[in-house]
Formats: C-alpha cells, sequence, structure tokens
C-alpha cells in the first residue's frame, strides 16, 4: 500500500488513524497481538527492511578506516548520517558532536570511564527514578547519592547534597528525562540551573541525561546549547525498533572530560609507540574519532538513515508521535482507572500520573500499575503475565531495572528489599508477592504504532478476567474495622515478639498491624545467642540477666537495636544495631566458626552467625559469657528447618469431670474429645506447622482470666502477683467481661480481627524460668509452686496454649470458593482485635 502523508495521516485528537490502515499489512509479526511494550522495542517496518536491503543490495560498504572506494563510501554516508541525527534533535553541529555505541548503557559507560579518569575522581549524584544503567555508575565514583526531586530543587538553591564539599573536584549528575517505569518526566532545565548554581564554583558539575525512554515518543530539543546536558544517551531502536545502535550527544563545551580518558582503541589514534617508548597521540580535530573505538557498526548505522527516512513518511514528526501516544494514554489511563470491582473497589492501582494533570511536567505514554481482586489481595505479576502471553498481549512485569522507581511506588524499605533478596526472591523469579507487597509492577507502554483497539483491548482483558463481578454473600466487601471487642467475646489485651530468643521482647505499639507468618508472628524468635564452645543456644534457665538484653525493631532504619538494662561495662557501647536484612555478608562462613551446629531444645540446627567482633563482644561482656549472635534461616531442609511439637494434652481430651483427679480444683473444664498423638509424630508437624527458634509453636498465647485466678491463689498463700510478661507469651487475650478462668484448654480454635483463623495445638507446658521476673532479671519460686498445686497433671504443669495460623476458607453455605483476600495474602492482627473462640 502507499505510504500515509502526515496531513492525511493525522485526525483532529492528534491520532494517525492511517497506523489502523497498514499495520497489519506493514507488519505481518502483529497479527493477532496487542503490543503495549513499545519502551522496550519496537516492531520495525516492511518498509524500513526493504529500503534497508535496496540499500544493501546497491552499495558496497567497506571498514571506514581505509583510502578504498568502498571505504570512502561508508564514511562519507556515516558523516551525513551523523549530522541527521544531530538534525533530527535539532543540535547545532558546531556545538554537539554524536558518537554511535551500541546501545544506551554503552553510552553512559563511556561517559563513567571519562569521569573515573579525572583527577581526584569524581561525586555522583543519580536521580531516584533511574534506570539500573544509570545507578550502576555510582559504584566507580568517589561519593554517591541517591536524590528526589525535592532534593535536586534544594541543590539547585545552594544545598549541596555531598557531605564534603570542600574538594575542587567534579561532579556528574545523571536523570532520565523520563521514567522507564512509569513514564513520569522530570525538567529538561536542570542541566542549565545546575551549571549556574551557587555550588557551580567550588565543582565541575556535568550533566548526564538518559533520553532513551523519552524520544521513544516524544520530540528532543538541543536547539538551546545553554541549556542543553552535557551528555545525553538514547537507543534508536526504541525509537525505530530498528537497528539495534544507541548515540552518546555530548555538549562541545563538556568534551574536555574525555581527555583523561586512558584506553584507547583501533582508528581512534594518529599513531602509536610500542617499542622501546610507549606513547600515542590521539585524534584531535572530531571528539567521536577518539571515542569510537575500532570499527564502527557500519551496516546499522547505515540502517539508521533509512529508519530516519521511513519513520519519517509514515508517521510525520516526533510531534505528530508525541500527540497520537499522548491521546492513546489518555484512553487507557482512563479506562484502567474506570475499573471497579462489584463492591466498588479499585481493580487497578495505578502508579504513573494522570496524563492530563495540570501541576509538574506530565507524564509519558506508559501506564504502570498493578491489580487487586475485590477483597484487596495483590494479583501475582507472573500469573497475569502469563495470561496475557496466552491472550497475544505484549507487555512487561516486574522491577524493569528501575530500583529507585520500583522502592518508592510500592514503599519497599531497603531493608524489605534486602530482606526479599535473602528469602529468595531474584530478578525474573516468581516470587511476586512477598510479605504482603508487590515486588514489581505491570507496565503498558504505547508507540507510534499503537492503535485504539489495542488499548480498548487491554482494558476488555483486565476487566474480562481481573474484575470480580459478584461477592458471596458471606465476604464483607468492606475495609476491615479493627473493632476492640463486643458483649460476648474476648480481646487483644497486648502483642509480644521476642526477636532473640530467652531474651527481652518487644511490645507492639497500638494501632499497628503486626504480620502473622506460618511460622509465627513476624520478628518472633529469628536471633539467638550461642555458646562458642559449646553450640548450645543460651536461655533464661541458666542466665537468667538475659532478660535484661533489650532489643527494639526499628523499621525506619531497618534495624534491631539492641540494649542491656544492667551494667554495661566502659569498653563496650550502650546500644548495638544489627540489620534487619538477612545479608549474607554480615555472617561467618560456616567453617570460620566451628565444624560442629548449634543446638536449640535438644534439637541440632543450622544457624548463621554474625562475623561482627562488636556485636559478639557486646553480648559476651554484658553476660560474662563467651557467646554469639546467630540467625536461623527461615524454611529450609534438614538442620535448617524445626517443626512444632505442641499438641494436645491428656486432659485436655477429658470429658467428664468425675475424671479429674481430686487434687485439682476445678482448673480443668471438660473439653471436647480428641484423639490423643504423641508429640513428635508426622501427623503433628503438619499440624502445627514450621517454627523458627520458638520451643515448642509458632505462637503462645495466655489468657489475662486464667492469670488473675492464678494470681488470686499466690496471693491467697501470702505470695505476690506475678506479671503476665513472666509467660513471655505472643498474644494475650482478655474478656470483655468477666470470664471464667482456664477456658483456653478447651478451645479448638480463634477467629482474631474478622477473617483470621487460629488452630489451637495444645496447653503450654512450663518449667522454672516463669519464676523470672522480667524487669529485675530476679529468680524467686512464684509462680511455678503455685501452678505445681492448681495446674499439675500427670506430674507436669500447664500454663497458657499453643496456637497457629490456619487459612480461612471463604465462602456461602456449601459453595466453597479459594478467594484470596488481603488478609489472608498478608495475615496481620494488632491490639484490640476482637477474640471468638470456638
Amino acid at each position: 500500500m502507499p505510504m500515509a502523508t502526515p496531513s492525511r495521516a493525522i485526525d483532529s485528537t492528534g491520532y494517525i488513524v492511517a497506523v489502523e490502515d497498514f499495520r497489519d499489512e506493514e507488519y505481518p509479526m502483529l497479527r493477532g497481538s496487542i503490543y503495549l511494550d513499545h519502551a522496550g522495542t519496537t516492531p520495525y517496518s516492511k518498509s524500513l527492511m526493504d529500503r534497508f536491503a535496496q540499500d544493501m543490495t546497491s552499495n558496497l560498504f567497506g571498514n571506514p578506516h581505509s583510502a578504498s572506494a568502498s571505504s570512502q563510501r561508508s564514511t562519507l554516508r556515516i558523516e551525513d548520517i551523523r549530522l541527521r541525527v544531530l538534525q533530527f534533535f535539532s543540535a547545532d553541529p558546531e556545538d554537539f558532536d554524536v558518537v554511535f555505541v551500541p546501545n544506551t548503557t554503552a553510552g553512559i559507560k563511556l561517559v563513567t570511564e571519562a569521569m573515573r579518569a579525572l583527577p581526584g575522581r569524581f561525586d555522583y549524584a543519580y536521580h531516584q527514578l533511574s534506570h539500573t544503567s544509570l545507578v550502576g555508575v555510582r559504584e566507580e565514583a568517589r561519593n554517591s547519592v541517591c536524590l528526589d526531586s525535592d532534593q535536586i530543587e534544594g541543590w539547585i538553591a545552594g544545598r549541596s547534597p555531598f557531605e564534603d564539599d570542600s574538594d575542587k573536584g567534579s561532579i556528574l549528575f545523571a536523570y532520565p528525562a523520563q521514567s522507564n517505569m512509569d513514564g513520569r518526566r522530570l525538567p529538561l532545565t536542570w542541566a542549565k540551573q545546575l551549571r549556574t548554581c551557587e555550588t557551580a564554583g567550588t565543582k565541575n558539575t556535568y550533566t548526564l541525561l538518559d533520553a532513551a525512554a523519552y524520544v521513544c515518543s516524544s520530540p528532543l530539543d538541543l536547539s538551546c546549547v545553554e541549556t542543553a546536558p552535557d551528555f545525553t544517551v538514547l537507543s534508536f531502536y526504541k525509537v525505530f525498533g530498528f537497528p539495534d545502535l544507541g548515540a552518546l550527544i555530548v555538549r562541545r563545551e563538556a568534551e574536555e572530560v574525555f581527555a583523561s580518558r586512558k584506553y584507547f582503541g583501533g582508528g581512534t589514534i594518529d599513531m602509536a609507540v610500542c617499542l622501546k617508548e610507549q606513547w600515542h597521540a590521539p585524534k584531535s580535530q572530531f571528539l567521536h574519532e577518539r571515542l569510537e573505538d575500532g570499527t564502527l557498526p557500519i551496516h546499522s548505522i547505515i540502517a539508521l538513515d533509512a529508519a530516519l527516512d521511513v519513520h519519517s513518511q509514515l508517521f510525520g514528526s516526533m510531534a505528530d508521535v508525541a500527540n497520537h501516544t499522548s491521546f492513546l494514554a489518555r484512553r487507557l489511563y482512563d479506562g484502567l482507572l474506570s475499573l471497579r470491582h462489584g463492591n466498588g473497589e479499585p481493580v487497578c492501582i495505578i502508579y504513573s500520573s494522570d496524563p492530563d494533570a495540570k501541576t509538574g511536567l506530565g507524564n509519558g505514554p506508559v501506564v504502570a500499575f498493578n491489580i487487586r481482586n475485590s477483597l484487596g489481595a495483590w494479583l501475582s505479576l507472573a500469573e497475569f503475565e502469563k495470561l496475557a502471553t496466552l491472550k497475544q498481549f505484549h507487555i512487561r512485569t516486574g522491577g524493569l531495572c528501575n530500583p529507585g522507581g520500583i522502592a518508592s511506588a510500592l514503599g519497599l524499605e531497603p531493608w524489605e528489599m534486602k530482606q526479599n533478596f535473602t528469602s529468595g526472591f531474584r530478578c525474573g523469579t516468581d516470587n511476586d508477592i512477598m510479605s504482603g507487597k508487590p515486588t514489581g509492577v505491570i507496565r503498558a507502554s504505547l508507540g507510534v504504532m499503537s492503535t485504539v483497539s489495542d488499548v480498548d483491548s487491554f482494558v476488555d482483558f483486565v476487566r474480562e478476567f481481573y474484575r470480580d463481578e459478584l461477592l458471596l454473600p458471606s465476604i464483607n466487601p468492606e475495609p476491615i474495622l479493627h473493632t476492640r471487642y463486643d458483649s460476648t467475646a474476648f480481646y487483644v489485651q497486648a502483642i509480644s515478639v521476642y526477636p532473640i530468643k530467652s531474651c527481652g521482647g518487644f511490645q507492639v505499639p497500638a494501632g499497628v498491624d503486626w504480620e502473622v507468618r506460618p511460622e509465627g508472628l513476624a520478628w518472633d524468635r529469628e536471633w539467638c545467642l550461642v555458646h562458642r564452645g559449646s553450640g548450645q543456644a543460651l536461655s533464661q534457665k541458666r542466665h537468667p540477666q538475659m532478660a535484661l538484653i533489650r532489643p527494639s525493631l526499628d523499621f525506619g532504619r531497618g534495624e534491631l537495636r539492641v540494649t542491656y538494662a544492667g551494667h554495661v561495662p566502659r569498653h563496650l557501647p550502650t546500644e548495638i544495631t544489627v540489620p534487619l536484612s538477612k545479608n549474607p555478608t554480615v555472617f561467618q562462613a560456616p567453617t570460620t566458626f566451628r565444624s560442629m551446629s548449634s543446638r536449640v531444645c535438644g534439637e541440632e540446627i543450622m544457624a548463621q552467625t554474625y562475623a561482627s567482633s562488636d556485636i559478639n563482644d557486646f553480648f559476651s561482656g554484658v553476660l560474662g559469657v563467651p557467646c554469639v549472635l546467630a540467625r536461623f534461616p527461615p524454611g529450609g531442609q534438614g538442620k535448617s528447618m524445626r517443626h512444632s511439637k505442641a499438641h494436645l494434652q491428656r486432659h485436655q481430651q477429658i470429658t467428664t469431670p468425675e475424671k479429674l483427679l481430686p487434687t485439682i480444683p476445678g482448673a480443668f473444664p471438660v473439653a471436647a474429645e480428641a484423639p490423643p498423638s504423641p508429640p513428635d509424630s508426622d501427623s503433628e508437624k503438619v499440624r502445627g506447622g514450621r517454627i523458627l527458634l520458638s520451643n515448642e509453636s509458632p505462637i503462645l498465647a495466655i489468657n489475662t482470666a486464667s492469670l488473675e485466678s492464678l494470681n488470686k491463689e499466690i496471693v491467697a498463700r501470702g505470695g505476690k502477683k506475678v506479671s503476665p510478661a513472666v509467660f513471655r507469651a505472643n498474644v494475650v487475650v482478655a474478656p470483655s467481661s468477666s470470664g471464667k478462668p482456664y477456658q483456653e484448654d478447651s478451645w479448638s480454635s480463634l477467629r482474631i480481627g474478622d477473617r483470621h483463623d487460629f488452630r489451637m495445638l495444645g496447653s503450654c507446658r512450663r518449667c522454672h524460668m516463669v519464676c523470672i521476673n522480667q524487669e529485675t532479671a530476679q529468680k524467686s519460686e512464684e509462680p511455678f509452686v503455685t501452678l505445681s498445686k492448681t495446674r499439675r497433671f500427670d506430674g507436669k504443669v500447664f500454663f497458657g496454649t499453643h496456637m497457629c495460623y490456619s487459612s480461612p476458607t471463604v465462602g456461602a453455605g456449601d459453595e466453597k470458593m479459594l478467594m484470596l483476600t488481603k488478609e489472608m495474602q498478608y495475615p496481620t492482627i494488632r491490639l484490640g482485635d476482637s477474640v471468638k473462640p470456638t
């Protein structure tokens, strides 16, 4: 079919209507496909390939480093195309030079290589929305900082982002013109502003602009040399689809940066001396002659000539392309935003800015989003991509090589990202929902070949497969409200976790949703102190002063902060910090500590010991015991895995009061019949699930009504009341009104909040450790003496109950369905939640 001219191809909205007509003919590979990943690559046109093939079969192109006719033909064509590239970006060849590179990343590396060779090296600042290729430059810099837009504006106002700004060295500042993750656009004026700001007099500040995502659909205007970046990098295949070629555009006033570059390749020097002396003379007329090492990608550059021609003939100017893609972006954004589940909740959580927003610089034709079901649970990116692929939608999911943008959009703290990594997350894996948060996004990026049909089909696809039309009656469509308690149940009075086994507890503050994991409450008993000689895990039974070790979870800094409430020797710090993330570099190699494994509650385990002398000396010093801090990795196999041992006790299986021993004054209520099982049987391992370093079960709970009854007995015998802290429970439940003691012995399950079910695993057998005051570390006889008189059965003493989380089945009547809810995906409890026993 004949080429469409721009005047006939564009309607009043700016949409290039001719794309609808010629795409199926020009792009047979797209038939049946919906292409929404133009930020990655654009399909090339048959017209372009025909033009390129004709050029290749009509001419002979040789190596430009020669005087032959074919070589000279290559040289002339390449220089003509170099000029065309500058004209495409409205750049004056008097002010700019173009260096051909394989891709955007290669251009970034070329600049980095030059900056690294400068005297005194360089400092580096980059925007948080930078692509990984820009982030990686920091490893070559002397100092580096990651900045958001407000911090950059502060820098322009005269507040240097570097702590030590006294050095007269150079600074490289890099940022994307458009985020490849969500399409957000950043000011192109930053280059001039930073060159003329108050800090410019102390250091040479250069600007590197990543224009790869921006130039796909927008005109980049470099006509003003004063406002232009010093270095601009881009990839042509993202604009035209072919050839696989990139460019580094250098502002001539910044050419000095490359003067210190060390390496030289073939074709970049006029002479080199090797024998007896080592000397060389770089080419000096044009910058690109010194930087284009070796033989140029001749045929790719020739193909660029055809790409520029065909693109202009088919689509007009880049301004026309910008209007076209903006129109489609608005349609896609509105379409996804309008999708609502039957309960009114949004289907898509969109991270890209509103294309029509009046504030800021707007958004490129990119819509980044995630999907939630009607109950608030995140959709797996891997599962979405599988179905999208079957339906022939070309989209991209995951981290998109934009770590800062992903972290900012998803609210991921650095320690959480490290935690995800050490828990098995890797780029490209199916671990895309971790700790209740997605690890990436879905990106639909529109290009010149996108059509209205593409956009509408994609919105219809999301509507058809991911919009929940109707909800089952038993599912509450409203957001969960954490009610304190009702008149017939219990409520959660306190929540505690014990990060370091046998050390002090961390009290969960009011109003905080605390994650419940299969192995117990988050952060409960992940660490322990191990004796250097025996490998035995330390406990308060032998070292009661461990109660004075007070861990505190600081999620803002991603640290476990530890203090000691007793005497701290002068040579030790008053506080140490341990990273929450399981960074493998902080642990000792298995062979450097000892070949023997550690032991916890008689079990042989493999734990990771910390290498830091500051950490280990602190614990050894305050306890007076040679020990090291160790962390038990969740999951694993063999000695890296433990199972619950909790099980129903015989007193919980008695069905008639007369069978109770007369020496136990009504302590054990009537319980439902339950088949006994040995504590270490395979059925109990399955029933209780995995645990970390807790003694028997994932979660321990106590009932304040039982504690009050116990304290009455203690006082009656002349003793003092004991605090609930001595029982080191994770969850303390209290009756909403007066409650009967020891009802927990007969509970088979609990529902905490509106939807979280917990299975009861059996009563907790107690030892003398309950006699240690958790505030003073002093020992006494109570409450064990009184418990032994009131709560002894078969010679064992019991108080409290073990339990584990049990995922509920959501459904109505006989129609059960496994519909993931937000709460099931990331179960949490908080103070004041209602507790309903069954």
